[in-house]
């Protein structure tokens, strides 16, 4: 295992919330997908039997399955494996062939204000030219295609058309630098790359198709060519861009020769679906595999049930990019083939100001919402009278993904968003685990703000000491995951072994996430974020999470983030970076240091007192709203810093070092 995981004695839970609790209301509770707690007794009893039970009654089969979980050689499972099915049409034909044709599968919403909504029967007609196309293109089953594009409809339909083809897409977020591309390139042996020529953010056009270029450009590692044959590049920023003939094709020309006939194939539920490149402790990617059967039913079942889908009648926005894991699994595949109607915008929230978000809930009626804690402390930051203009009477239920929410943060959203009225699913999942996997179900749980809360139907997850053992109640640890799941990641891409030792070595049979967690006096289970986000002070093991949760506690707090830095007398110091509410007048950036170390001290304890609070303006976020903590860490510890090309803002890292440096040189000399 690697080190960065580190050795956990105890993960130190100092912050002891009793949180107040929202149960459900008797009208949600009453028309909710799933209201009877039986639910959980029943796949618990028996799992595969309830996996099997999801994927025959919400999946369409060309060759039904009768074997369901194949886990001979562990950590390699297999679900449903000698059955087949397309993962396109059950996104796509089987919904107009059930007469589903005419409703509205995508309401897209450009940046500059261009907009268009395309029905299910208009979505497969492309996505089947597309696949024409493709195939054209010498794209056959087992290939793999890669996706470098904006947040537009035709990057939707690729990965659909790609799929439906029996092939694997790795969509590589648009915000990677060319040698990034190029080394997942290589590394799945890619032959096409789909591409557009750049995509509106903050109100301009950034370039992607001469990132491609740039990248095609470099050697690999071995100092051999691109295995790329042909670029197909959608032209939305109607960039000056250089087309190099042979190779590159514009689609909206090349589409034109296609027609929308196209009779999809069924394939075995463990071909590849698609390959995702997650950052590696060594520096080399990670290429999470996810197949096709497994896959979709857990997608599928977790957004109808966590999310309690109405596909009639709800209209759904999840804010992610396709380029990470929720875009994949709560964008394309599990709202297409739940057949819901959703909203797929391609800009940021602030542009042309931070009303954004809010007037395409009220324009499109949004009725579900799901975006990440990092967006939500921004809108905390600007202030709750931005939100308050518009009408969000629409939504009936709210999500958080991608970190843990801190219980402030979780109020804020509840009060200012949901009017105080509806459900906060608070969801904990992964790459590697391709869909959902604790979560309240909001018609059975009373919510915890700040907690995940349970395991899904079918899931099993444990809280681990460093030996195994469970812990107590009340206790903090190592969250495993007990048995395979049908979404689970199958391996590494071309490396097994980095599998096996990267997740299975520590606990044997149990998936290791990587994550720490305790469990409450309920049982309910709160995360702690990455165990090597767990810092070492003076022997105890703190839990960057709470600590963020305590200062953004504070009521002139709106957003923090913290880093161990390397300290000589405690092994490690606490290094706490905030940003103040715009609206708040009760601290100067003077007074904010002692106040808020104060704060930490009182909330959590002495040992969780920072060393430094610094004041800053914003935080290192890449373009999906992760905070990029190793570049805090960098600048803490005054060294140089680390690759900044995947921030949505590459300047905002130069603007935090200077700042320490001023304050390091100012302590110097006091």
């Amino acid at each position: 295992m690697s080190d960065d995981h580190g050795t956990i004695e105890s993960l130190s839970s100092l912050a002891h919330e009793t949180p107040d609790t929202y149960p459900p209301s008797a009208e949600f509770r009453a028309q909710a997908n799933q209201n009877n707690s039986e639910i959980y007794l029943r796949a618990a009893a028996d799992p595969e039997g309830y996996w099997a039970e999801q994927a025959r009654t919400r999946l369409t089969w060309t060759k039904p399955f009768t074997e369901v979980l194949d886990w001979t050689n562990p950590p390699f499972a297999k679900w449903f494996q000698d059955g087949e099915l397309n993962v396109a049409a059950n996104c796509l034909d089987r919904h107009v062939a059930n007469g589903l044709g005419d409703r509205v599968a995508i309401h897209f919403e450009g940046e500059p204000g261009d907009s268009r909504s395309i029905t299910y029967a208009e979505l497969t007609y492309e996505v089947k030219r597309a696949a024409n196309m493709l195939t054209s293109l010498g794209v056959t089953a087992g290939d793999r295609v890669a996706i470098y594009m904006p947040m537009i409809p035709e990057t939707i339909i690729s990965m659909l058309a790609v799929a439906r083809l029996g092939a694997a897409h790795s969509v590589v977020f648009g915000g990677f630098s060319a040698e990034s591309l190029r080394a997942r390139i290589d590394d799945a042996e890619a032959e096409l790359v789909i591409t557009a020529d750049g995509g509106y953010r903050k109100g301009r056009v950034s370039p992607l198709k001469p990132v491609v270029d740039q990248a095609l450009e470099l050697d690999d590692a071995d100092g051999k060519p691109s295995t790329v044959k042909h670029v197909l590049v959608v032209q939305r920023g109607k960039n000056d861009i250089t087309m190099e003939s042979g190779r590159d094709l514009w689609w909206h020309e090349e589409i034109t020769a296609y027609d929308g006939e196209h009779q999809a194939q069924g394939f075995p539920a463990e071909n590849p679906l698609f390959i995702l490149y997650t950052s590696g402790t060594t520096g080399r990617p990670k290429g999470i595999l996810h197949t096709s059967g497994g896959y979709l039913t857990q997608v599928t079942t977790t957004h109808s049930d966590v999310f309690d889908l109405k596909p009639e009648s709800d209209v759904w926005w999840c804010t992610a990019d396709v380029g990470w894991v929720t875009g994949h699994s709560y964008i394309v595949y599990g709202p297409l083939a739940n057949g819901a109607t959703q909203v797929v915008y391609e800009g940021t929230p602030d542009t042309p100001d931070w009303g954004r978000w809010w007037e395409i809930i009220q324009k499109y009626g949004v009725t579900t919402f799901y975006t990440a804690p990092t967006a939500i402390r921004s809108f905390m930051k600007v202030g709750r009278q931005v939100p308050e203009k518009y009408d969000l009477s629409s939504i009936r239920l709210l999500g958080s993904v991608g970190e843990p929410i801190n219980p402030e943060a979780w109020r804020w959203y509840h009060e200012v968003i949901g009017a105080s009225q509806v459900p906060i699913v608070d969801t904990w999942w992964q790459t590697e685990t391709g869909a959902i996997m604790v979560a309240p179900l909001p018609g059975l749980t009373s919510l915890k703000p700040g907690s995940s809360q349970i395991a899904q139907p079918g899931i099993a997850v444990s809280v681990l000491d460093e030996s195994g053992d469970k812990v107590d109640r009340g206790q903090g640890g190592l969250l495993v995951v007990e048995r395979p799941w049908p979404a689970m990641v199958r391996t590494i891409w071309g490396d097994d072994q980095r599998f096996i030792d990267t997740y299975w070595e520590k606990f044997g049979d149990k998936y290791f996430a990587g994550d720490g967690a305790r469990l409450d006096e309920d049982g309910d289970v709160w995360f702690m974020g990455r165990v090597d986000d767990v810092m070492n002070v003076s022997g105890h093991r703190l839990s960057t999470t709470e600590i963020e949760s305590a200062l953004v506690g504070h009521h002139a707090v709106a957003e923090a983030a913290v880093v161990g830095a390397d300290d000589e007398t405690t092994g490690q110091a606490v290094v706490a970076f905030v940003i103040l509410k715009s609206q708040q007048q009760l601290l100067t950036e003077a007074e904010a240091e002692a106040e808020l170390k104060k704060h930490v001290a009182s909330h959590i304890g002495a040992i969780a007192r920072p060393r430094n609070v610094f004041v800053v303006n914003e935080l290192p976020k890449t373009r999906s709203g992760k905070i990029m903590r190793r570049l805090l860490k960098d600048a803490a510890e005054g060294r140089t810093i680390g690759d900044t090309t995947t921030l949505a803002d590459t300047m905002v890292m130069q603007t935090i070092s200077d700042r320490v440096v001023a304050e390091r040189a100012a302590s110097a000399n006091a």
